[in-house]
């Protein structure tokens, strides 16, 4: 069977976001063994917030020496092996640990999938940005339902994780095996690219809608499942539900929303989709039963899902200074906010509540609201 290259990379991200959703979908049973409050799991978690930081500062070098398939397969199957010895440790400083290695190589790995989408771009003449990240929705989605089963079933966390690795080992091997270096666009590669590419002020207000949308998808990712444990009691099964909305309406929107950016502009959708996140996360807050909980995670899921795509498209276009320099500030900062949002989500659920902790998102919703004029009016391609 023949892989085209772009589909390579799209079955890396997808078992990236499977091997990482296997391990979130399983928070509530990591707190219960080891013990430990909400905050503490969030503090536990932040480890791997820490790792991608220091990878997407200093890894580039290293990942250009070693090219994509081998910083694939390290990758790859490196993080999907340290998140299965997770349920192994018995103490919070040791999954600590954990995380901050694997930490390391998913900024690694992000660094890697995203430049090689670019090159294969450029080579193939066409946008696949966003379709490869709409499979790392696919792939939170696919685990999160497949989870909500297995949690259901009572298998241990331990061997949940067992058997995702060796899916993802399997599935991985065979396909990055025939992966090639795809080569570098025709235009020199700027050799600080592995520096720390800080946000200047005109892209601030992309930085703030990109923050706004990975905090979105850090509380519907990473607490979900213990809100409905906490909120409402909720057997396995239904618990796993908000998950799987999430993820599925993520996936579809993100996967479907080029024609409509296409048709009516960055700005108008990104306005649509934030309103439509900060109703998601008003259901969340005042909900009276589940199923207006999982009505709200779907929302939030919905809302969140093509915000980011756009705004790296505008970060790209902007002609203030090179187009590498922008969209690494706001990646960085936007990936970071990612595993910095259950240590944030949980420090204040254990001081006010997980029902309460949900509005923390929404200022910085309504910020970027405010801030939508940043995007391009109408732009030809979304890149990510």
């Amino acid at each position: 069977m023949q892989i085209e290259p772009h589909q390579r990379i799209y079955v890396c991200f997808f078992l990236f976001a499977v091997s990482m959703g296997a391990m979130l979908s399983r928070l509530p049973d990591l707190q219960d063994a080891l013990q430990i409050s909400k905050s503490e799991l969030g503090l536990t978690l932040i480890g791997a917030a820490i790792g991608a930081l220091v990878s997407l500062t200093f890894s580039s070098p290293l990942v250009a020496r070693l090219g994509a398939r081998t910083t694939a397969f390290l990758t790859v199957l490196g993080t999907s092996a340290l998140l299965a010895l997770v349920p192994w440790m018995n103490a919070a400083p040791l999954v600590f640990g954990l995380l901050f290695f694997e930490g390391l190589l998913a900024g690694a790995l992000e660094i890697n999938l995203n430049v090689e989408l670019d090159r294969i771009e450029a080579q193939i003449g066409r946008s696949v940005m966003n379709r490869a990240h709409g499979f790392w929705s696919l792939g939170f989605f696919v685990t999160a339902l497949t989870s909500a089963f297995i949690r259901q079933a009572g298998i241990s966390m331990q061997l949940h994780l067992a058997l995702t690795f060796v899916f993802v080992l399997v599935v991985g091997a065979l396909v990055i095996l025939g992966m090639r270096n795809t080569p570098a666009r025709y235009q020199a590669e700027h050799t600080e690219a592995g520096h720390i590419a800080l946000p200047t002020v005109g892209l601030l207000p992309l930085c703030i809608i990109g923050f706004a949308a990975f905090l979105v998808e850090g509380a519907g990712i990473d607490w979900s499942a213990i809100y409905m444990r906490d909120i409402f009691h909720s057997e396995p099964f239904i618990g796993g539900l908000g998950l799987t909305l999430f993820t599925f309406f993520m996936a579809i929107t993100r996967l479907f929303a080029d024609p409509f950016v296409d048709r009516f502009g960055s700005r108008s959708v990104a306005a649509v989709l934030l309103v439509v996140s900060a109703i998601g996360i008003c259901a969340v807050w005042l909900a009276p039963n589940p199923h207006v909980a999982l009505m709200g995670f779907a929302l939030m899921g919905g809302g969140c899902s093509a915000v980011y795509p756009l705004a790296i498209s505008a970060a790209a276009q902007r002609v203030d200074r090179a187009a590498h320099l922008n969209v690494a500030a706001l990646g960085q900062i936007s990936f970071v906010v990612f595993f910095l949002a259950p240590p944030l989500l949980g420090f204040v659920a254990e001081h006010i509540g997980i029902r309460t902790s949900y509005l923390v998102c929404l200022p910085v919703v309504l910020s970027a609201l405010v801030c939508v004029r940043a995007l391009l009016p109408r732009p030809g391609l979304v890149a990510a």
